[in-house]
């Protein structure tokens, strides 16, 4: 007797009645129960997600994303928006026309010293053709910013980091929407069937205060799993219980597989739930990542010259120059999108020191990551994003000294981006001489969601996925496309 034999049940009369007793009732309970049938969402259970029917919607400038996420508000004033006139407003109040607006973001120790502006610790100055200012803390990213767009005004009603990076990486401020990645995989499918379409690296400083990363920031809410990134770690297996168990040889391994497969196929038989067919396709999709991503994340085979060109801490696995290297080769082997999640920019206090070591450790790799691409043809068809979740005020928090913070800004800060349809070399967005408003040109969250999504051939508007009756988009009801950013 074979296994079907043994585990599919006898049809009784008792179950012929139960089975049929639902009529249309069933049929429509089927069609509110599993969405993805009635949408048209694409299974492809031995190959993974393999995209909607009919995208991208137009020809794309980008077919997959690294976005390197730098959690915790770089401060904008320290590295991207100059503003020379804060040198002479040092140690002033700020102009309470200035602070108009919704209530402000108040973590200052004393009330007497609240609002009192600081100047920027670190020195600008103009690079590339375009004379482009940029802080003396960023030397490597001075060496692209002629193949970068920096856009200064993007901005969110978010004031915390939770809500701010659920925002940033979902486009609604509260847990409970798809990431971005999920959105972006869900749209366009996968384009290696040996790795996972959207795959997140994370790494921090050493001597930082971690803040904490929730995996719903990669998650997929209420769309199907199969979606939602995989999480790579620095150890001997990158992905957790990748390796077989002692004593199991690939055969064997090949076996069981295909048995628990033809148990898991008379489970959707039976039920219909699309997370088994999940299941199914996550099963075979770690079967073959047991060959591919040991091979990923090997990195001794790359030149002396790449990792110089990342600098040393790309030979210590975790590391964020490390992770840069590796982001370049998932963008080599076609993974769709890249979520990178580096630690330790909230500085509340200490700033001049802390932001001096952070950039230390990311400037280097993210211009290097950058270089790399272009010089092997992939930084056309590849758009990389450099953001926060929010960015920092111009006055201090609590007492102006030399260890002085500053607190959290969501009015106006800095994201650069770079490659897949982005117009390189430009500044985009104007803020106030104490860049604290938006003075030109606003970039909400919702618009860079609606410009990442254009750059792959994906409308945001027509990008949709129906919910407890209602179609939800990663643009909510609101985004534009920036098009002055684009090619």
């Amino acid at each position: 007797m074979d296994l079907d034999q043994k585990i599919h049940p006898q049809l009784t009369r008792r179950e012929l009645l139960r089975l049929s007793a639902g009529g249309i009732g069933m049929a429509a309970l089927g069609s509110l129960l599993l969405p993805s049938r009635a949408f048209g969402e694409a299974i492809g259970r031995d190959q993974g997600p393999v995209g909607l029917p009919g995208l991208p919607h137009f020809a794309p400038k980008a077919k997959r994303v690294i976005f390197l996420f730098q959690s915790g508000g770089p401060s904008q004033i320290e590295l991207f928006d100059y503003k020379p006139k804060l040198k002479d407003l040092h140690g002033t109040a700020m102009p309470d026309s200035v602070r108009q607006g919704p209530p402000l973001v108040g973590m200052s120790t004393s009330a007497r010293d609240a609002y009192t502006v600081v100047a920027p610790c670190a020195e600008f100055k103009q690079v590339g053709s375009s004379g482009t200012w940029i802080s003396d803390l960023l030397p490597h990213t001075a060496g692209i910013v002629d193949d970068i767009a920096i856009v200064r005004t993007v901005h969110t009603e978010a004031v915390n980091h939770d809500p701010g990076t659920t925002f940033m990486q979902t486009g609604f401020a509260v847990a409970g929407r798809p990431s971005m990645g999920a959105w972006v995989t869900y749209a366009l499918g996968s384009r290696n069937q040996n790795l996972p379409g959207f795959v997140v690296l994370i790494s921090q400083p050493s001597w930082s205060v971690p803040i904490a990363l929730s995996n719903r920031y990669w998650g997929t809410a209420f769309m199907p799993s199969k979606y939602q990134g995989v999480s790579f770690r620095a150890a001997a297996d990158p992905v957790a219980y990748l390796s077989s168990p002692p004593g199991i040889d690939a055969d064997q391994q090949r076996r069981a597989l295909d048995d628990l497969g033809k148990l898991n196929q008379m489970t959707y038989e039976m039920h219909g739930d699309p997370e088994t067919e999940t299941r199914i396709a996550q099963y075979e999709t770690a079967y073959r990542m047991q060959t591919s991503v040991p091979e990923l994340a090997d990195l001794s085979k790359e030149p002396d010259a790449v990792f110089d060109l990342y600098g040393p801490d790309s030979r210590k696995p975790g590391t964020y120059a490390a992770n840069c290297l590796l982001a370049r080769r998932l963008a080599e082997r076609d993974v769709r999108f890249i979520q990178l999640y580096h630690r330790g920019w909230d500085h509340h206090q200490e700033l001049p020191r802390d932001i001096k070591r952070l950039t230390q450790i990311v400037d280097q790799p993210s211009a290097a990551l950058i270089k790399d691409l272009k010089q092997r043809g992939l930084l056309e068809d590849t758009l990389v994003i450099w953001a926060g979740e929010f960015g920092r005020t111009v006055y201090a928090e609590g007492v102006v000294k030399a260890n002085f913070g500053r607190d959290h800004h969501g009015r106006c800060f800095t994201v650069w981006m770079a490659g897949g349809g982005i117009k390189p070399g430009i500044s985009y967005g104007e803020t106030d001489e104490f860049s604290f408003n938006v003075s030109h040109d606003p970039v909400h969250v919702h618009d860079l969601h609606a410009t990442i999504l254009h750059c792959l051939g994906i409308d945001h508007t027509r990008l949709t996925y129906k919910f407890q009756g209602r179609q939800f988009r990663l643009t909510d009801v609101a985004g534009e496309v920036v098009h002055k950013i684009l090619t």
